[in-house]
């Protein structure tokens, strides 16, 4: 696949780097000179310094052939018009980073892919949605939905008591056939090797295992695993970046008791107009006397969204000390995923992460509607539609040659979330979750082609 993507940034150049690794046929456009050499020095790509939204540049990045452009430069005028012109120009596909929400919120209204964009990616309002899902399912430290909720993925730390610990996921299934969940990957304590799990993979206390559920499959997981439901109500966040203020709006608009704590004085008011309902409070979250001063101890959550890392992950561990339920820190280094758990940090997010999930679909063969890199675990749970014509159309699941590296999650068909075990037919229309390693994604493609 011939992709072109503009802005050598952090979300560009995570995804050429990602691309790259795939084989895939790669130029990257910026025109900071310095972003280029290091991605040229330390990636088998192609760059070309110059304006992206240039004809001639385009040009001579072969735009007329790329199957893909993508706009993540730090300007979304930049990107939507860069968008524009290479549809005209001939490409196959666009792609738009966008920081103004309003235009994802009026898409319908608006239809960019008359303008010749066909999807606009915010992952400032991606992190936002991520922090509420986090938020929604309190005790588990990842989560999606897929088709709102049909099916929902959920990743969980296995404690001592979990009553299959130490059984086989085929004894565990004889033990609590009622059960609606099947487990998709795992991580072993201590280790970043990751495991598809089949029926002989025995559970081990500190598994970090992610499962995939329907609705009434959530609280069955909270009762096997230990974990409580806990109800979060105050919520507490650090900084009042982009993903802060969208995160509180969101909060709010869904009757969360809401305190932002934003450093700079002028931001700080110009938020307090712009939240209503929440409480801004003029002040460095670093210092730990202000935290208790803002009654940190009688909070549900605590997310840390500044602009830096350490500070995140830091002012987390502070309000861990203070038992707060759940923690969220944004960090832009992803070597800190590995760390999160041992840490004691519920949860890290990541804009570049989620950038590439939703970016990564119109890469893959096949129809996929959705895909996600699960956190710090090499695998990816993608979502096909089924076609008439695909492989599987008509297979009992059992019977397929489906890879070991890879497991078939649940199925939404008609609307509804189905936990697909060995002896379901797949048929056209349905909407297939598969979890796989690397290495099967070819041949799992080509299944669902």
């Amino acid at each position: 696949m011939k992709i072109i993507i503009a802005g050598a940034g952090e979300v560009g150049f995570h995804l050429a780097k990602l691309l790259s690794y795939e084989s895939q046929d790669i130029t990257l456009i910026d025109t900071n000179k310095e972003s280029l050499s290091y991605a040229d020095s330390h990636l088998d790509i192609r760059v070309l310094k110059g304006d992206a939204t240039s004809i001639s540049v385009l040009r001579d990045a072969k735009v007329e052939q790329s199957n893909l452009v993508i706009g993540v430069t730090s300007s979304e005028t930049t990107n939507i018009t860069l968008c524009m012109l290479a549809k005209q120009l001939g490409c196959e596909r666009t792609i738009a980073r966008i920081s103004n929400t309003e235009f994802v919120d009026n898409r319908d209204v608006l239809k960019f892919e008359e303008l010749g964009i066909d999807e606009l990616i915010s992952p400032e309002e991606l992190a936002a949605t991520e922090i509420q899902l986090l938020l929604n399912k309190s005790a588990f430290n990842d989560t999606y939905e897929f088709e709102d909720g049909m099916l929902i993925m959920v990743g969980v730390s296995l404690p001592k008591s979990a009553p299959f610990v130490g059984k086989m996921v085929k004894e565990a299934a004889n033990i609590f056939p009622e059960l609606h969940f099947m487990p998709i990957a795992l991580q072993r304590l201590g280790t970043q090797y990751t495991v598809i799990p089949r029926g002989d993979t025995v559970f081990k206390e500190g598994d970090q295992v992610y499962f995939i559920t329907v609705k009434e499959g959530v609280d069955e997981l909270y009762k096997l695993t230990g974990k409580k439901k806990e109800e979060i109500k105050n919520v507490m966040i650090l900084g009042g970046s982009k993903v802060g203020y969208k995160a509180a709006r969101d909060l709010c608009a869904k009757k969360f008791n809401v305190k932002l704590i934003e450093k700079d004085k002028e931001k700080a008011f110009d938020l307090s107009d712009d939240l209503p309902n929440a409480l801004v409070i003029n002040g460095d979250g670093r210092n730990v006397e202000l935290l208790e001063e803002e009654s940190l101890e009688s909070m549900d959550a605590f997310i840390a969204v500044t602009g830096n890392s350490e500070t995140n992950i830091m002012s987390c561990l502070v309000a861990k000390s203070k038992h707060i339920k759940k923690t969220i820190a944004l960090v832009e280094n992803m070597d800190y995923f590995q760390l999160s758990h041992s840490i004691g940090i519920d949860t890290l997010i990541n804009k570049k992460l989620l950038a590439a999930n939703n970016i990564f679909r119109y890469i893959r063969k096949g129809e996929v509607v959705a895909l996600m890199r699960i956190n710090n675990l090499n695998a990816e749970i993608l979502e096909f539609v089924v076609k008439p014509d695909s492989k599987v159309t008509g297979s009992v699941i059992r019977e397929l040659d489906f890879p070991k590296m890879a497991t078939i999650g649940g199925v939404v068909r008609d609307g509804e979330g189905i936990i697909a075990l060995g002896g379901f037919r797949i048929q056209a229309g349905d909407r297939v979750v598969v979890c796989c390693l690397p290495e099967a994604i070819a041949k799992i493609e080509r299944l669902f082609l």
